[in-house]
């Protein structure tokens, strides 16, 4: 629960960054967040805690979500070292 909420907290951090590297910095968090989450998904998958629909549901949305930030970074990061 703690990493999943904290990607949006990051987020929401990273509206008022007091710079780009505070921006690209909270950025970072988020994904880091959101790649833990992704493995919080797959052991309660493994354990049976959540069903394989519920799994692929969640899992889906998370690895989009992480896939999206990963280029948000990346994009930062090439901004930054122009």
């Amino acid at each position: 629960m703690r990493a999943g909420t904290s990607i949006g907290s990051n987020l929401a951090e990273q509206e008022f960054a007091i710079s780009d590297a505070d921006y690209l910095n909270k950025t970072s968090i988020a994904l880091k967040e959101a790649a833990e989450s992704a493995y919080w998904l797959d052991l309660l998958h493994e354990t049976e805690y959540i069903s394989d629909n519920e799994f692929h549901s969640i899992h889906t949305d998370c690895n989009e979500l992480i896939s999206m930030l990963a280029a948000s970074v990346k994009s930062i990061k090439a901004k930054l070292n122009r």
